[in-house]
């Protein structure tokens, strides 16, 4: 079996990530990259210098020998694409970006792909492979006796600049519910094992971006905001949201309460934003809170240095592809298939929605 060769399609700011993770696993490469702002490509050339840089997007999809290709283009963009690969290679695999489509229309598209194409498809859920986030799902069941209460709080910096500032306007990222937080959703449907009914939220734009103007139009992304999911089985879950808490000493902090008791993560955020002064950056802290015999339980749950430096997400990328060259290789099962992509959205859309309309929407 030879090296695991990936053609990336879009090398931003995450392209970087992923090139270097890339790097880390055991024979894989970047064989061809199609980036078409020069800036970024000419960092992506510094992470992969025996790559082949070509001139468009249909060059990279017809690209021979690769075995998969990976999508890390702007929201807007992932359906058209993974259409457009499809169309012309529907034996090669694909693992996308998340979120997997913006506009509701587009669920439609994903659905015709998940009949028609014929190689895997994998959705970029990385945050389910953080080893503190990893570490909770494995104990879950057995620390709470099934979930009751579900909550995730994100406090954390503000979105940061992208090429051509897509990101700061819903058109282009799905609103910050779908773009940031259909990791979290994803999170729930994955802890719970049961798919959610109702979607209440309220949430806005509060502190951030408003003051910036893009060829004369004010952002209208939102940062901060509360949202509320019921689940089929009965269970209930929370998401918090905060982009203007940088500050805080964790990032993350995911809680689960069940009749036997209570399950939390503490995870920091990315260590590059972490004050020099303070010393080193936090590590993860898992704590276990039975009911009886009542007494917490605190475990560190330390990251490789090496992969926390390879990016922004707690070692979680290069996990994700390690798992994803091992399903592409016959060796695992698709962890987030275009049904999972698809049910993050469509909760970040209706929470939304709610957020906009003042009442609850019902799935």
């Amino acid at each position: 079996m030879g090296t695991f060769t990936y053609g990336i399609l879009g090398c931003g700011m995450m392209g970087g990530e992923h090139i270097r993770n890339i790097a880390l696993l055991d024979d894989a490469k970047v064989g061809a990259i199609y980036e078409p702002d020069v800036g970024m490509a000419a960092a992506a050339k510094a992470l992969a210098p025996d790559a082949v840089f070509v001139a468009s997007e249909a060059e990279l999809i017809g690209f021979p020998n690769l075995d998969a290709i990976l999508i890390v283009s702007p929201n807007h963009c992932h359906a058209a694409q993974l259409e457009a690969i499809s169309a012309a290679r529907p034996d090669i695999a694909i693992l996308v970006e998340k979120p997997l489509f913006t506009d509701p229309e587009d669920a439609k598209r994903i659905d015709a792909l998940r009949q028609s194409h014929e190689a895997l498809i994998w959705v970029a859920m990385e945050y389910r492979y953080m080893p503190p986030i990893a570490a909770l799902l494995e104990k879950l069941k057995g620390a709470t006796g099934g979930v009751k209460m579900l909550t995730i709080r994100e406090h954390r910096f503000p979105f940061l600049p992208k090429v051509g500032d897509w990101n700061r306007f819903n058109q282009n990222t799905g609103g910050t519910l779908v773009e940031k937080c259909c990791h979290f959703f994803d999170l729930m449907r994955l802890a719970l094992g049961s798919d959610p009914v109702r979607v209440m939220a309220s949430a806005g734009q509060a502190v951030n971006h408003l003051e910036e103007r893009y060829n004369g139009k004010v952002p209208d992304i939102w940062d901060s905001g509360y949202v509320i999911v019921d689940f089929a089985d009965g269970a209930r879950a929370m998401l918090e949201l905060c982009m203007f808490a940088e500050g805080a000493r964790y990032q993350e902090e995911i809680c689960a309460v069940g009749p036997d008791g209570k399950i939390e993560v503490f995870v920091p955020g990315p260590g590059r934003f972490w004050p020099e002064h303070l010393g080193a950056p936090p590590i993860a802290r898992l704590v276990e809170s039975p009911r009886s015999p009542m007494g917490p339980v605190e475990h560190e749950i330390p990251v490789d240095p090496a992969l926390l430096s390879a990016g922004d997400h707690n070692g979680s990328t290069f996990y994700q592809h390690q798992r994803f060259v091992g399903a592409v290789r016959g060796k695992g099962s698709i962890d987030v298939t275009l049904e999972d992509g698809a049910w993050a959205v469509r909760i970040g859309q209706a929470a939304q929605q709610s957020a906009i309309l003042g009442e609850a929407v019902v799935l």
